[in-house]
């Protein structure tokens, strides 16, 4: 048998942002000790994923390889690292290790499954660490946009690994820990083999701003608007919540929480004792009592989330209240790659209602929590690593950052997910390749990503349904006309007659001519009717709709 090794398997985050999901092994090969960083989610759109709630990473290869994993430890509480818990706890089961903050978090993920909080186990910061297997994992504390993020030092055989998470240069973050780079330094002297690191920002030049930047923009913004003001940002960014609220409180406005992810996240960090000093908030029901112009409502959607309080606000009333012409809305927030239509939808319709809408276009009201590349280069010289391997990021991040490793004369390597690297030795290189997926949450079920639900719930959205219906009596006779029942398809087609009954006079025409042999074997009968069903529909409006065909038999 091989000596051992240790590896690094992405399932979920490389090549991607979002769903985040990464495996450290070590031992001999096949046979290595696991330990799984972060367990996240991605979201749906309408237009790849109609109906779906949410979308996590496949995990068939850690159930395979489930009585090898010794527990799964959480960087921080966002949801594309810990939002999958609850939805993988049943299939994994193993101690979840976390601190305080991002413990809460998990805690109530699990709860929605019925899970004792216990499951969840709070780590303190660096210098406390974890004995896992062949592991001792600690947390070392780095600034993000949401508090108690941590990079994990991964100790191990083979050497010392660090995965950032995700993470920002802040020294003035406001909530949460500032960016200590002697802290980094001390953490990184006994050698490090391997800096596993964020990708997001790598192609922003600039070094970061910090978070204190936009509180004065923000006041400023909300101590001159006349009437009601409402702010969206991510409910995450606790640090951001507080910067507008302060504002806000300063302005002699009372603030209101709106969206239950914006209450949870506040609750939370006040529970753990992250967040202090925060303004008092009123109830919903109290807004209507005051004068417009002394509220400043706080609210979740900053990505266009159907269902949260920015998109409800923006079609209607939300929880009583209603925006009206005057009223100044804050987008203090960035819009995520693939959200900019749902975004801007929201604009238009709080346009409409003669809204005043401010977004972060000149960058005076949002900070991103992300790394730039001056600051990549930054942690890259003080770990000073053998090899750096980028995550959190699409493809073209992660080569990219691969190409700034090089460029300062460091091993790069680029792992996508399902790529197997083994950091053994002095050349880390890519020794298999795992098959990676997608699960979805449909509802309360999962279901895999190539089981073809949403696929054919894709295709009956784009081409319509038809449902054909033929009885046939003892001799298999027709007994009376087939008839269509239609969903998503024009009235009218070219003929300029009910398609409905051009549908049934083609299908009677073929039952009428079709001979026994087809009459009595109910799968050529289907698709006799099928086809037709799809050329008549063709013909009359351009469209093969999905055709469902039920045949039942008197007997």
């Amino acid at each position: 048998m091989s000596e051992n090794r240790l590896i690094y398997l992405p399932l979920g985050g490389a090549g991607e942002i979002g769903m985040n999901c990464y495996v450290y092994g070590y031992g001999k090969p096949g046979a290595e000790r696991l330990i799984v960083v972060d367990m996240g989610v991605t979201f749906p759109d309408m237009d790849t994923t109609p109906g779906v709630d949410i979308i996590f990473a496949d995990i068939t290869w850690l159930k395979e390889n489930r009585n090898r994993i010794e527990a799964l430890f959480i960087t921080h509480a966002h949801e594309d690292h810990v939002g999958a818990v609850g939805h993988t706890f049943e299939t994994l089961g193993v101690p979840i290790y976390a601190r305080a903050f991002t413990a809460n978090i998990a805690r109530g993920k699990l709860a929605e499954y019925n899970v004792e909080g216990k499951a969840v186990r709070t780590v303190s910061k660096w210098p406390e660490t974890v004995n896992a297997g062949p592991f001792t994992v600690g947390f070392l504390p780095i600034s993000h946009s949401i508090p108690e993020s941590s990079a994990l030092v991964i100790d191990t055989p083979a050497g010392r690994v660090i995965h950032t998470g995700d993470f920002k240069l802040d020294t003035t973050p406001l909530v949460g820990e500032a960016w200590d780079p002697k802290l980094w330094e001390e953490v990184s002297k006994p050698g490090v083999k391997a800096l596993i690191c964020d990708s997001t920002n790598v192609f922003s030049p600039h070094a970061g701003r910090s978070e204190t930047t936009v509180g004065p923009a923000v006041e400023k913004l909300v101590s001159e608007a006349k009437n009601m003001v409402v702010a969206t940002t991510f409910a995450s960014n606790v640090a951001r919540v507080k910067t507008l609220a302060e504002a806000g409180d300063r302005a002699g406005r009372s603030i209101c929480l709106l969206g239950r992810a914006m209450r949870r996240m506040i609750e939370a960090s006040v529970e753990t004792g992250v967040l202090t000093g925060f303004p008092k908030v009123i109830g919903p029901e109290d807004v209507s009592h005051l004068p417009r112009e002394n509220v400043m409502l706080l609210v979740t959607g900053s990505q266009g989330e159907r269902r949260a309080a920015s998109a409800q606000l923006s079609r209607g009333k939300y929880n009583g209240i209603e925006l009206k012409e005057g009223d100044l809305f804050l987008f203090s927030s960035k819009t995520i790659p693939g959200n900019e239509r749902e975004v801007i939808r929201i604009m238009n319709q709080l346009s409409e209602k003669g809204v005043d809408i401010v977004d972060d276009s000149m960058g005076d009201y949002h900070v991103s929590g992300h790394a730039n590349r001056p600051d990549l280069e930054t942690v890259q010289n003080i770990v000073n690593p053998q090899v750096v391997i980028p995550m959190h990021g699409e493809h073209r991040h992660l080569r990219e950052h691969v190409r700034l490793a090089e460029k300062n004369r460091r091993a790069g390597v680029l792992a996508v997910n399902g790529m197997m690297v083994d950091l053994s030795g002095n050349e880390p290189r890519v020794v298999e390749y795992v098959e990676t997926g997608r699960t979805y949450l449909d509802g309360s079920v999962q279901i895999g990503a190539m089981d073809g639900i949403v696929r054919d719930r894709i295709r009956m959205a784009l081409n319509g349904h038809v449902v054909v219906t033929v009885i046939l009596d003892e001799q298999d006779e027709p007994l009376g006309e087939p008839w269509c029942d239609l969903m998503g398809l024009p009235e009218k087609g070219r003929s300029n007659a009910p398609l409905v009954d051009v549908l049934e006079e083609d299908l009677s025409q073929f039952l009428g001519r079709a001979g026994d042999k087809v009459r009595t074997d109910d799968d050529k009968l289907e698709e006799g009717l099928r086809r037709v069903a799809r050329q008549t529909s063709l013909n009359e409006i351009g469209k093969k709709p999905e055709v469902t065909v039920v045949v039942s038999r008197l007997s």
